[in-house]
């Protein structure tokens, strides 16, 4: 990714150190998320005092803004870069635990509240250099109209503010491009750009932003990666359930807020699945993971046969699987193999093992 010339969006000095350690710059890194601490402050301020600043520093508060800004002041740092999130209060068309951009999300901040963070960043002139408006409406967009209404906020006060401060340039417009199961209809990034233009349309010339960005991360990674899973047990109760030896501690996100992913057999009673399957041997299975709680569900999926023994695979986990993975239950993290494009498999990260659960 780093060298087709895709940057980093981080939201902490450990996001941070990872990028850097797959080759991106500091000056294609932005600095984002809510929970920003004093050190990663701190950090970004001195990357600025040695000459690598960051490419920018979204603010969540007036709070983060002022103690940036005295970072950076005690750092000696040349001027920082900084956009404001703004909450753009919308309704967003996601499941609600991915709908960033509700009013009463924890996520950004009501146009009061940028201009209070402007100042307390030292105004036009500070130690912190106003440079835009960051926007991020939701993860999993399932239609436009959300993200529409938002993004003419943010292109408003933005075009408003650069009135004022020449340098205020740019609008980041976030992520949100849906990655869904092919028999649910989502928007494509095509269908998001052909709103801008008439939106830009609708801002005066000299108060329209220079630099748009972009953060389609989920969108570029999540089909790049599957979770194959083992099947435990099958049982008749309430219609077909099958348990896995994979679930939450692997995949966290069907039990933190309802997502789906989609499901295949690899194989039925012990053979490939495409060496036996016949018209109508799918039926609706509902699909368990291994974890000592009731919440720990993928799902309803078509399935074919199964018995102990099968393998499924499970789709769409290149994004936040991994990353959300734990050992909870005791549960020794997985391997991960990657496939190279032709076809060799190499190890990537060796299982985990019952002497690292300690």
């Amino acid at each position: 990714m780093t060298e087709r010339g895709f940057g980093a969006n981080v939201v902490s000095r450990g996001e941070w150190a990872l990028a850097r350690r797959a080759g991106v710059p500091n000056h294609r890194i932005t600095l984002e998320g809510i929970g920003k601490t004093p050190a990663d402050l701190r950090a970004a301020a001195r990357a600025a005092s040695d000459g690598e600043s960051l490419r920018w520093i979204a603010l969540e508060s007036p709070e983060e803004a002022e103690a940036l800004a005295a970072a950076a002041a005690r750092a000696r740092a040349p001027r920082i870069d900084v956009l404001y999130r703004l909450n753009p209060d919308v309704a967003p068309e996601t499941l609600t635990g991915l709908a960033v951009g509700a009013g009463a999300t924890k996520f950004g901040m009501t146009e009061t509240e940028i201009a209070t963070a402007i100042e307390a960043g030292g105004g036009a002139d500070g130690p912190l250099r106003p440079r835009g408006i960051h926007l991020h409406v939701g993860s999993q967009l399932g239609a436009v109209d959300a993200w529409r209404d938002a993004v003419r906020k943010a292109l408003s006060l933005a075009g408003l503010w650069r009135g004022s401060i020449e340098a205020f340039d740019t609008v980041d417009l976030g992520g949100g491009f849906p990655v869904r199961p092919t028999d649910e209809p989502s928007p494509t990034p095509e269908r998001f750009a052909r709103e801008l233009g008439p939106l830009l349309e609708t801002v005066p010339e000299d108060r329209r932003p220079t630099r748009l960005a972009i953060e389609p991360g989920r969108a570029l990674v999540a089909r790049a990666g599957w979770l194959v899973a083992r099947v435990l047990h099958v049982r008749d109760r309430a219609g077909r359930q099958v348990i896995l030896d994979a679930g939450m501690t692997e995949l966290i996100r069907p039990a933190l807020y309802g997502a789906r992913h989609p499901i295949v057999a690899l194989t039925s009673a012990g053979r490939p699945v495409d060496e036996i399957l016949r018209p109508g041997a799918i039926s609706p299975t509902r699909v368990e993971g291994p974890i000592c709680e009731s919440t720990d569900s993928l799902g309803m999926h078509d399935l074919p046969p199964l018995r102990r023994g099968d393998l499924v695979a499970i789709g769409d986990a290149g994004a936040y699987a991994a990353s959300f993975g734990s050992t909870y239950n005791g549960r020794p993290r997985p391997p991960q193999v990657l496939l190279a494009t032709d076809g060799r498999l190499t190890l990537g990260r060796r299982r985990g093992t019952l002497a690292a659960l300690g």
